[in-house]
């Protein structure tokens, strides 16, 4: 399979999806994570978008028609404080577009090893290991199972 197929957006496109990413979610030296605009990650959000990638462009899109009305500036081009406020305009007018970006980048985000690592969590599938859960007080579902159904019966 080619690359084209696999990821069918731009450079360009991918410059506008890391910057926004790192607005996102920006690097933590505290943590030790990286920010969402790392490439392994931007690699993860654009394989998610590929699924509907005339999503994103039409979210990119509108996002880089913001820039131009507020700056005449490509968005990937402008500075962190103008980024903020063309971004900011953008939530505003366009709030599905910017959650479309928002979503992906926090997808991709939390697949990284590293980030999992970073908040505890082995990174690796539930199953076959599965994973320990804590045992709670079932008595506390007594008034649910001694409740009446509230629910038709099928025939």
């Amino acid at each position: 399979m080619s690359e084209q197929a696999t990821n069918p957006f731009s450079d360009a496109e991918r410059r506008v999806v890391a910057a926004l990413a790192a607005m996102v979610i920006p690097a933590s030296a505290e943590h030790g994570v990286p920010g969402a605009d790392d490439p392994a990650i931007v690699d993860n959000i654009l394989a998610d978008a590929s699924r509907r990638p005339e999503q994103l462009r039409a979210a990119l899109e509108a996002l880089e028609a913001v820039a131009q009305a507020k700056l005449n500036t490509p968005f990937a081009d402008l500075a962190d404080d103008q980024r903020d406020t063309v971004t900011n305009a953008f939530r505003g007018a366009h709030e599905g577009h910017a959650n479309l970006v928002a979503n992906l980048t926090v997808q991709g985000y939390y697949r990284d090893d590293r980030v999992m690592r970073s908040i505890g969590i082995d990174p690796r599938p539930p199953h076959p290991l599965g994973y320990e859960v804590e045992q709670g007080d079932w008595s506390l579902l007594e008034p649910v199972q001694g409740r009446a159904p509230f629910y038709r019966p099928a025939d």
